[in-house]
């Protein structure tokens, strides 16, 4: 499996990204059953974890803890049958995140630097300003999720969950880019956006 190409870790890294979220999608697009959804989702994001490791024999932080997070909480939707469970998962997930993100910058350290593990080399005071606008931005995301599962349909939630998670995360990485290019070494370019 480690003599995959570049292109193919790539597209296992997207799996392993996208999987849970798109087999819950269109789970719940042919079911229209949250609980269905709910084991694809579960069965999705426990093969693609498997995969990752089994290709890379690592998993980045981000999705472990997003496929961790999709089997706690989709194992708790099937086992008491009730769909809030899922539905407050990205909610929780992304609250977690800005936690992570704001706590870390309290106790005079630099998560999203970590995190990003040499990727671009950016200044500390520009690493702190990524950290905060990251860490808002979850919980914005967080509190966006409350608002959709409370006041729309299953339907509209799915279709936020995925992909429209994903959109507003790509977006929202494109407007700091500006940032990251003005302070980045010459020849480095930005990182890829975090997903949920």
């Amino acid at each position: 499996m480690s003599q995959l190409s570049p292109r193919a870790k790539g597209w296992v890294r997207s799996a392993v990204d996208y999987g849970g979220p798109l087999a819950f999608l269109v789970a719940f697009l042919i079911s229209r059953d949250t609980i269905t959804a709910t084991w694809a989702l579960v069965a999705a994001s426990a093969v693609a974890l498997a995969v990752g490791w089994l290709v890379e024999r690592r998993i980045a932080p981000m999705p472990l803890v997003a496929g961790v997070a999709a089997l706690i909480f989709g194992g708790l939707t099937i086992a008491f049958h009730d769909e809030r469970f899922i539905k407050i998962k990205p909610t929780v997930l992304n609250l977690g995140f800005a936690g992570f993100l704001l706590g870390g910058l309290m106790l005079k350290k630099n998560p999203l630097k970590a995190l990003l593990a040499g990727a671009i080399h950016l200044p500390d005071p520009i690493w702190r300003v990524l950290t905060v606008r990251y860490g808002l931005f979850f919980v914005l995301v967080a509190i966006l999720n409350e608002i959709v599962w409370r006041t729309q349909s299953t339907e509209v939630w799915a279709y936020f969950r995925f992909p429209g998670l994903q959109v507003l995360a790509v977006a929202f990485s494109l407007t700091q880019v500006p940032l990251m290019m003005k302070h980045a070494l010459p020849g480095e370019a930005p990182p890829p956006p975090p997903t949920e």
